[in-house]
């Protein structure tokens, strides 16, 4: 019995593959029949398919798809404190003897593995191989790449004696430096580069798969890696290192913690000398992209919406079709095709409209993961390894069949069930049936306007959020000023040499046509910060409440280049040398909470080990983020001290980029001939970069919002153009007993603005409501801001009246005696 019914399985098998076959063909055969209709639809789904799985393989590379580490589950960030954004890296980051008690003892963790956090951009300065460069290099622990899983793909890691104090000079390659710099040479391995003017033997190549900088550093581009020495002296240098840990099998994220709290307590109650530790645990994979998972969620739903809009218009555009072929369809009915057989064939239509959009979307999309890609400017993890991959296809073919279905219903269940001659009888023009499923076209119009409306709300908050962060006020003036970083080689080996590079390094900087001001600073807003411990003289504090502040290495004239302004006090000057009395100047943030209602000027701090004398006030900086104001800050004068590890020339001047970089070049030679002027930054530079994130989200919303606006507008005049159509012989007859086209006009732009009236009811219940999501991505604006309602429902109103006025006009024109001939 099971053989006889093997081959009726595989006759209806073939059967049903050729009915789909020839309903496939005669599909297509439609479609280039009406081909201005199919490439009409093609074009919308492909655009809304293309902009879904932009965004989804943003959202699989950021949430869904494992770090590029081995075992990535199991890997913990481990910071010092909670993490708020609020504070610098000296209160995140840990002490070496802290890193190195903690590693010993913790049980939950297998192992734990550091980086030395206050690397800066352009640290290393290469030499002796073309022209000079600034890299960017990270030092790590000897277990930092093991502990990851990431082995070179040239060379070997770092070995024991590399990594201790003074040991051998080693360096790993990034896989971009050594395809750019070194044309992927592989017997760069083993020999030296001059690095800082000192040999520094490179002892391999990472592999292409490893980017620091896209996981730890979003927007940044290393090149280098250093070994880092757990040591005595590098533990005097205070909190400076952040830990990358592994669990143990079995282990959880929350017994991790339990312990990890308490034995931060224990190390802290057993070496008081040392500072704060509070080690905080959190998926790696959370502490990477877990802050942007809002801004994912939000521009996932965006672009689900704008896929909804996507089906209620080609729904719309089929059942205009569907009204034209109603003649067609009586005559397949009529000939023995069955209700089922009709709606199968609908159906198959808009699949294959679907899948043709769907390639045309695959196309689009890749073009988006590619630009998306390579946006170095943007401060967004992983963004750089966003690519279609199979997850993404098969996404994409879902997304495809889904709207297929979806925008196919409507048309195919509207399938006429009467009989031939009633069809024949009929008027040309299309049905009765025709005109009285218009409400069903209404309907569909109504909720793209509602949809947009959403669309439009969100958009329009966070565009009046990104605004508002572009207007605070940074306490600096980025434009027409710029920054180079001119450290003193290893020529200048002391303190007074330094000075003196500096000093003269100023003013032949300052004698530059076209530089109106020009000063010296360790660290330039909106980057690295460190905080110190920083109090009044005379005051007593308890243990935890001793107040801090964001320190600043700089030099008289960098208020000036800078644009910050001097409350009170002074600048400092070369007066203010080594043997001179120490001073300080801070910020009126500091100068409150140490002096309130006081005058700060000539007060005594204790900053660092000497006393110092406060000589001026200045303006409060935003160093930390755009959205967050300054907190306390304090300016020490270069002169006075040796703590920084990088000096930045900053200039004000009136020269663009290519013209000032070999103006500074030529002024600097004599002290300096081999100074790389070819990472030459704008400080506006810094400021689009900490608000690129933040712009990033904004561009894509608001790409969606008038994509959506003018799917909506389409949707609008394709309803209202074809009720137009319908009544036809009845807006003759009005016409020919004397209707004005004014009265014409405004009747039908009353249908039009009532439909819109309606989505845009609605559309404001569901915005209302949906808007306070939002609420942790907006600056400076309220999640029901009556400003941006206002507005969208004003442009709303416009594109519904634009869209509703050209039927009306043509309605207008309509001649009496050419509409009543119409049979």
């Amino acid at each position: 019995m099971t053989d006889a019914a093997h081959p009726n399985e595989q006759a209806y098998v073939l059967a049903w593959l050729d009915t789909l076959s020839r309903d496939f063909r005669y599909a297509l055969r439609c479609l280039r029949r009406d081909l201005g209709f199919a490439t009409f639809a093609i074009l919308i789904v492909g655009l809304g398919i293309g902009a879904c799985c932009t965004i989804f393989s943003v959202v699989n590379t950021l949430l869904i798809r494992p770090l590029p580490f081995r075992d990535p589950a199991s890997l913990v960030w481990v910071s010092n404190h909670e993490v708020d954004g609020k504070n610098g890296l000296s209160v995140a980051t840990v002490q070496v003897n802290h890193f190195l008690d903690f590693r010993v003892h913790n049980q939950s963790l297998s192992d734990v593995a550091a980086y030395f956090a206050f690397y800066g951009v352009g640290d290393s300065k290469l030499t002796g191989r073309g022209q000079p460069e600034r890299l960017t290099g990270v030092p790590v622990s000897e277990n930092f790449f093991p502990l990851l899983g990431v082995q070179p793909q040239l060379g070997r890691l770092f070995n024991a004696d590399e990594c201790k104090w003074n040991g051998p000079k080693a360096v790993l390659l990034s896989n971009g430096l050594w395809k750019r710099r070194f044309a992927s040479d592989p017997s760069i391995v083993g020999r030296p580069l001059t690095l800082d003017d000192a040999p520094v033997t490179v002892v391999g190549v990472l592999p292409a798969s490893f980017d620091f900088g896209t996981i730890f550093a979003p927007g940044s581009r290393i090149d280098l890696y250093f070994p880092f020495p757990l040591s005595e002296e590098t533990n005097r240098w205070g909190n400076t290192l952040a830990l990358v840990g592994r669990l143990n099998p079995g282990a959880t994220i929350q017994s991790a913690q339990a312990e990890a709290t308490v034995l931060g307590r224990q190390i802290e109650r057993q070496h008081p000398e040392r500072n704060d530790f509070e080690p905080k645990l959190a998926l790696l994979s959370a502490h990477v992209s877990g802050r942007l998972r809002p801004a994912l969620f939000v521009l996932a739903c965006a672009v689900g919406v704008v896929m909804l809009i996507v089906c209620a218009n080609l729904s719309n555009l089929l059942l205009a079709r569907s009204a034209t072929r109603q003649k067609e369809i009586a005559i397949r009915a009529a000939l023995g095709a069955g209700k089922s057989r009709l709606i199968r064939q609908m159906l198959t239509e808009s699949l294959v409209l679907s899948l043709l959009g769907a390639i045309l979307g695959l196309l689009l999309a890749f073009t988006g993961t590619r630009l998306l890609a390579h946006l170095d400017a943007v401060s967004i993890p992983l963004l750089a390894n966003v690519h279609l991959d199979a997850t993404a296809l098969g996404f994409t073919l879902l997304i495809a069949i889904f709207t297929g279905v979806v925008f196919g219903l409507f048309p195919a269940f509207q399938v006429p069930d009467i009989a031939l001659h009633e069809v024949l009888k009929d008027s040309t023009r299309g049905s009765s049936r025709g005109r009285g499923h218009a409400w069903v076209r209404s309907s569909l119009v109504v909720s793209e306007i509602a949809l947009a409306c959403v669309l439009l709300v969100g958009a329009g908050l966070l565009i009046r959020s990104f605004l508002r962060v572009l207007e605070v006020d940074l306490g600096f003036r980025p434009e027409r000023a710029a920054a180079l970083r001119i450290d003193a080689n290893s020529s200048y080996s002391t303190p007074a040499q330094r000075n003196a590079y500096y000093s003269e390094a100023l003013r032949r900087v300052r004698d530059v046509p076209g530089i109106e001001a020009a000063g010296l600073s360790d660290a330039l807003p909106l980057g690295r910060n460190r905080s110190w411990g920083i109090g009044a003289k005379g005051q007593v504090y308890t243990r935890g409440n001793y107040p801090e502040g964001f320190v600043r290495i700089v030099s008289g004239g960098y208020f000036q280049a800078m644009g910050i302004p001097l409350r009170a006090g002074r600048d400092f000057t070369e007066r203010d040398s080594a043997d001179a009395t120490k001073v300080i100047i801070i910020n009126e943030t500091l100068a409150r909470a140490l002096w309130p209602g006081q005058n700060p000027i000539g007060q005594i701090i204790n900053a660092d080990r000497p006393e110092r004398t406060v000589v001026g006030v200045v303006g409060d900086v935003r160093h930390l983020a755009l959205e967050q104001k300054s907190g306390s800050e304090f300016y020490l004068p270069i002169l006075q001290t040796d703590d920084y590890a990088s000096v930045d020339l900053v200039v004000r001047t009136s020269l663009s980029t290519p013209q000032l970089a070999p103006r500074i070049r030529e002024a600097l030679k004599p002290l300096d001939p081999d100074l790389p002027t070819t990472n030459i930054r704008t400080l506006q530079q810094l400021v689009d970069k900490a608000a690129s994130s933040r712009r990033f989200v904004v561009l894509l919303l608001g790409g969606f919002a008038f994509f959506a606006l003018v799917l909506a507008s389409l949707g609008i005049y394709a309803v209202i153009s074809y009720s137009v159509n319908q009544r036809t012989q009845e807006i003759g007859i009005r016409v020919a007993l004397g209707a004005s086209a004014q009265a014409l006009q405004a009747s039908i732009l009353f249908q039009t603005l009532t439909l819109a009236a309606v989505g845009m009811l609605i559309g404001v219940a569901c915005s209302w409501a949906l808007a306070r999501t939002l609420s942790g991505l907006l600056f400076g604006v309220t999640s029901t801001d009556p400003a941006t309602f206002a507005a969208m429902l004003f442009i709303l109103t416009a594109v519904a009246a634009l869209a509703g006025y050209l039927p009306a006009r043509r309605a207008s024109r309509i001649d009496p005696m050419a509409a009543l001939r119409i049979s």
